[in-house]
């Protein structure tokens, strides 16, 4: 049985959904601070915090792996409010890292991020680049890397650290996919925009040393990170080393081309309005994602058109759904 913490977010909760395709139980473990109930429809849900011992230490001692989703995921707020990043995403997470180790679950896939390598200097990253996060969120996540390399060595507490790069999309199914409150990702803040829903999308700086002047990032479907989070907890049941593997495409979109794309899509300009650069964004983030590819036999198999032609789809039965309701 797999304890997936954080499971009615938004890459949890695709990732309960994958783990279940494949054959396994599983648990959400979820406080609902930020994830939605309904993303976790027809699984087990406990509610809790992953500070309150009391009620995850039982849980801990039905599953034989863990899957940590749960923290806070905003660079800009994280430049602004670092307490917050690191009193969840360090002091909480080692609460459910102690805990775990007590438990006897000896297991975990850490939800990590391209953040911990700050500015990096080559284009495309690979995982031996430096370590050097420029945010609170990026600094967060290293550290509980760090964390995770020495319960390695003192308990043998075996891990996958699975550093992102842009999450996007929703489900095929149009079933789940991304919400967040307030949303600040790139392509469901278009998407909001098209429709009207929101003003005219901020182009946060056009300045960059970019050839459009926009940031560019690797922009990774949800459906792909699902699948290799099981696959990671596959690669650790078969007795493998602790490692952490970059996730993305090797292929980097700017702002000006995401844009586009949702144009194509839907059928509509996005309107912008250029506005400063965000505290702590690096010019350019893509992934060399080889070392998942070779230790994982995963690879990411959708494209850009995929994931905003699967946010559209997702945005869209959402509404006819709240409508309807």
């Amino acid at each position: 049985m797999v304890l997936v913490v954080g499971g009615a977010g938004y890459v949890g909760s695709h990732t309960a959904h994958a783990l279940r395709r494949h054959g396994h139980d599983v648990v959400i473990y979820d406080n609902l601070s930020t994830g939605h109930r309904f993303l976790a429809d027809g699984f087990e849900l406990i509610v809790g915090d992953i500070t309150d011992l009391a009620k995850l230490s039982p849980v801990l001692r039905r599953v034989d792996g863990v899957m940590h989703f749960a923290g806070h995921a905003y660079v800009g707020e994280s430049v602004e409010n670092p307490r917050k990043y690191f009193r969840n995403n360090v002091d909480a997470a080692l609460m459910l890292l102690n805990a775990c180790v007590d438990s006897g679950v000896r297991r975990l896939i850490f939800s990590s991020s391209c953040t911990v390598y700050g500015i990096p200097s080559n284009i495309p990253i690979t995982e031996n680049a430096s370590r050097e996060p420029v945010s609170a969120y990026g600094a967060s996540k290293l550290f509980f890397e760090h964390a995770l390399e020495a319960y390695d060595r003192a308990y043998g507490m075996k891990f996958v650290a699975l550093r992102y790069f842009n999450a996007a999309g929703a489900d095929e199914s149009g079933m789940i996919g991304e919400l967040h409150q307030p949303e600040t990702h790139l392509i469901p803040s278009a998407l909001l925009a098209v429709r009207g829903e929101r003003a005219a999308l901020d182009l946060l700086g056009t300045d960059y040393p970019t050839p459009d002047g926009t940031c560019i990032r690797d922009y990774i479907h949800v459906s792909d990170l699902a699948e290799a989070h099981g696959l990671a907890l596959q690669y650790l049941c078969s007795g493998r080393d602790s490692v952490a593997l970059n996730l993305g495409t090797g292929r980097g979109y700017s702002v000006r081309e995401v844009l586009e794309k949702v144009k194509q899509v839907t059928g509509h300009s996005v309107p912008v309005r250029i506005a400063p650069r965000r505290p702590g964004d690096p010019p350019c983030l893509v992934a060399d994602p080889r070392c998942a590819e070779r230790l994982l036999r995963w690879k990411a198999q959708r494209s850009l058109d995929d994931i905003a032609r699967t946010a559209w789809s997702w945005m869209g039965q959402r509404r006819e759904r709240d409508h309807s309701a």
